[in-house]
């Protein structure tokens, strides 16, 4: 039986560990080939995402290994809590940095790889914060909100060229990023409260999702922020 994306090349960055890192396995079991990108851990190319130039090399290297680039999977991001005063400029331009300039940076320098395949996928990173806000989290908010933004617009842009641009949106879910928050009972008794499926969710949880979206059954579906969260931005 031939795999739902066989033969297909996906370019995932974030891939060492979390939601990134289980995508990239999703993706392998689909059938998919992928390149993958981190700072750290086992992955094709070590590199930081913001590093200038590193979005047209990604791809190239990409291109290189397998001759052709159908999904986009900018999995890379980063979270942490600061107060809004004494807010410091770097927190605030490096959560940019990460979550939204290096995204968009590697899907322009994707572009005309993706309207040369016929499969051609953009599946951003959002959040549950995408839409709503947190405090504590204003720079990582307005990053996900912005991700939301870049992927209504690039679907309205490049569905004439068959490519789809969706961004999924996790809620409470248990990878290294989240470990330090969640190692307090009570923050972590209340995520798994709030989830209408009373637990946190698993990286393979987004990554499943993430995998749909980068296949034919989501080939009519563009434009959309999927939430991904047990159910918890459900509740009042």
């Amino acid at each position: 039986m031939i795999s739902r994306l066989e033969d297909r090349v996906a370019l995932v960055t974030g891939a060492g560990s979390g939601i990134g890192a289980a995508t990239h396995r999703r993706l392998l079991a689909d059938g998919a080939r992928t390149y993958t990108v981190d700072m750290k851990g086992d992955v094709d190319c070590i590199a930081d995402v913001t590093q200038p130039g590193i979005a047209e090399l990604l791809v190239s290297k990409t291109l290189e290994r397998y001759g052709r680039l159908d999904i986009l999977v900018p999995c890379a991001g980063i979270s942490a809590y600061e107060a809004i005063e004494g807010h410091s400029d770097e927190h605030w331009q490096r959560t940019l940095n990460v979550n939204v300039t290096a995204v968009f940076q590697l899907i322009r320098a994707s572009i005309v790889h993706l309207k040369a395949s016929p499969y051609g996928r953009i599946i951003a990173i959002g959040s549950t914060l995408s839409c709503f806000g947190a405090a504590g989290l204003t720079a990582y908010s307005t990053s996900k909100h912005a991700i939301l933004g870049m992927t209504r617009s690039l679907a309205g842009e490049l569905g004439r060229f068959g490519i789809t641009v969706n961004c999924v949106e996790p809620g409470a879910i248990e990878t290294g990023m989240t470990e330090a928050a969640f190692r307090d009972p009570d923050y972590k008794k209340y995520w798994e409260n709030k989830a209408a499926l009373g637990r946190l969710g698993q990286p393979e949880d987004v990554a499943d999702v993430i995998a749909f979206l980068a296949s034919d059954d989501a080939r009519f579906m563009s434009g959309q922020g999927v939430m991904v969260d047990g159910g918890a931005m459900q509740s009042i």
